[in-house]
């Protein structure tokens, strides 16, 4: 009986062990995928608002008086100073004469030329031309433009109302054109506009944008794509952003507890601040020796998820 007695508790221990080692390795493991601690970096807040290259002030140059263009003096891209002289044009009296005297003969011509010279349109300002619409020897009436002028070409975009906050008058952006997506320039806002705009059920102003220095490839209608600095803060101390988890509103972090041989974990409640996309600032909640990890499997037993405030 006694030996029979030995057996039987030898055989419920094997099991028990048994069973051990089926629940242990059957048991998720804890296994740390990632960790990390509070580091001090300079974070941007930005955003991105495409627009395009247009003119500050674009001007139609029309004549005065109907007639034939006679010479233009300028072409597209050229900068012209105000009252500098750009074309020259002939009533449509002179036009007549002046072809009446050629028929006659070349003393004639010019003879009449001499007497009843064409008329000269300047410059109203200083600028550069974006176009030339006609061509001498054509007829044009008051209302057709021969040349456009245009003082300065800036950048134009319309911003959301959400965001007008982050717009100043003086503030710098950086801007690429679509077309040349590797060259950065920088810009100054110069001015933003008083009255919105409804796009698409959005309500919208518009920022111009002078750059501090333009492009060779500027060129009016172009597609320009600004970057704006909404918020910016030098050495924040912060985490990657893989590491935060937002639920219900609340931002919090797992917190490695205990030694290394046999940690604990725990979720921690924290206050964020700015954020740049992949860093985001910690105001509070974890203190800078204390590491933050993710885990492979949701932790169970006594390191069962814990939502703790500090």
């Amino acid at each position: 009986m006694k030996k029979k007695r030995k057996l039987i508790i030898i055989g419920v221990g094997i099991f028990i062990l048994f069973l051990i080692i089926i629940f242990v390795v059957s048991s998720p493991k804890q296994t740390i995928k990632r960790e990390t601690k509070l580091e001090s970096r300079d974070l941007r807040m930005e955003f991105r608002v495409a627009g395009g290259v247009t003119s500050r002030n674009m001007i139609p140059i029309k004549s005065p008086i109907p007639g034939r263009i006679e010479k233009i003096l300028v072409n597209e891209g050229d900068a012209v100073k105000k009252g500098q002289i750009i074309f020259w044009i002939s009533s449509t009296e002179r036009a007549a004469m002046i072809d009446a005297a050629r028929a006659v003969g070349e003393a004639e011509f010019k003879r009449w030329q001499g007497i009843y010279k064409p008329t000269p349109i300047v410059a109203p300002m200083n600028g550069f031309i974006i176009r030339r619409e006609k061509e001498p020897g054509q007829t044009i009436t008051q209302a057709e433009a021969v040349l456009r002028m245009s003082d300065d070409l800036i950048v134009s975009v319309n911003i959301d109302e959400t965001d007008f906050r982050y717009i100043k008058i003086g503030d710098k952006v950086k801007m690429f054109l679509d077309a040349y997506p590797n060259q950065y320039f920088e810009g100054i806002i110069e001015h933003v506009s008083y009255d919105s705009a409804n796009i698409n059920n959005v309500i919208v102003y518009e920022v111009r944008i002078k750059p501090l220095k333009k492009p060779e490839v500027f060129r009016s209608g172009m597609t320009a794509t600004t970057i704006i600095t909404a918020d910016s803060k030098n050495e924040a101390l912060s985490v990657p952003n893989v590491f935060i988890t937002d639920k219900d509103g609340k931002k919090t972090v797992m917190v490695k507890m205990g030694n290394t041989r046999n940690p604990e974990f725990k979720i921690r409640e924290v206050k964020t601040g700015i954020s740049d996309g992949k860093y985001t600032e910690i105001l509070s909640g974890l203190k800078p020796d204390e590491v933050v990890v993710s885990l492979n499997q949701k932790t169970k037993g006594k390191n069962k998820s814990l939502v703790t405030k500090k």
